[in-house]
């Protein structure tokens, strides 16, 4: 067991640091009343399970959850994954020059820092943006799309820029499906639609499940973009849990009830995780009908 644990040191005494670390140190500034100013800036008081009694009769942390919730669902399990899933598809069996380009526009997106793409899709939503502008130069009214729709505003310029991971998942994923199968699939008269379903999904389904985990936690911490383009609003309609974590934590100098909040925010994505990790090891059934 020893002779594991030697090369193994150095990752573990990373992850210790970097991991573990800062939950512990959350988990331990969350039960006081820690605040970037007064008295409790100097020396926090232990209130024990306080603030996270006090979040269970919060509104706000609620609201939170549930448009956090609806935000990941929408740009990530439904929006990027989908969409990814797609591209990819209809480019499989295009010429190369086809697939590079498609290839380098949605890239091109995902390559930009995350503040420059929120700026970029700011510039294209607000009142004076380039939406606006060809709307009106169709004769059709043009609106404040960050302010009568901030949560689709925010899913659409999440789905623009994070497609590109799940698109290059499934273009390699894809090129690993036996072409045999699918050959012998449509000589026995199956559409494309049925070959996807009965063939080719169930062969990539752990790519599918991989990409689903992995882009489901990066956007349940998003802040970044959704702060540039609505800072949480109008209101609170856009306030998802990193937002409101962040607004607890600085805004109303409020530390302690910060991290408590970020460990519901890591709550939430331990279950997502262990929902798909599960799925992993489970036997797929996506055949079943075929």
């Amino acid at each position: 067991m020893g002779r594991w644990l030697v090369p193994m040191a150095p990752a573990l005494v990373l992850l210790g640091l970097f991991v573990a670390g800062p939950i512990l140190w959350s988990g331990y500034v969350s039960l006081t009343n820690a605040a970037l100013t007064g008295a409790a800036a100097t020396a926090p008081e232990f209130v024990g399970l306080e603030n996270f009694r006090r979040l269970l009769t919060d509104p706000a942390l609620w609201h939170s959850a549930w448009l956090t919730v609806v935000f990941t669902v929408g740009s990530a399990v439904i929006g990027q994954n989908c969409l990814g899933m797609l591209i990819a598809v209809l480019t499989q069996h295009r010429s190369r020059w086809v697939r590079s380009a498609v290839g380098t526009v949605v890239v091109s997106a995902w390559v930009l820092p995350e503040l420059v793409a929120a700026f970029a899709v700011y510039a294209f939503l607000n009142t004076d943006g380039t939406l606006n502008r060809l709307l009106t130069g169709l004769g059709l009214g043009a609106q404040d799309w960050l302010y009568s729709a901030p949560m689709v505003a925010v899913i659409l310029g999440n789905v623009w820029r994070g497609t590109a991971f799940s698109m290059l998942v499934y273009q390699a994923s894809l090129s690993e499906v036996p072409t045999d199968l699918v050959e012998a699939a449509e000589v026995d008269g199956a559409g494309v639609f049925r070959r996807f379903w009965h063939v080719t999904l169930p062969i990539i389904r752990r790519s599918v499940l991989t990409n689903l985990m992995l882009i489901t936690l990066q956007t349940i911490g998003l802040f970044t973009l959704i702060y540039v383009l609505t800072a949480g609003g109008p209101g609170a309609a856009t306030q998802t849990l990193p937002l409101l974590m962040y607004d607890s934590a600085f805004e109303f100098d409020e530390i302690g009830y910060g991290a408590a909040i970020s460990l519901v925010l890591l709550l939430i994505g331990g279950l997502f995780a262990v929902v798909y990790a599960k799925s992993l090891k489970e036997p797929g059934n996506w055949r079943e009908g075929a």
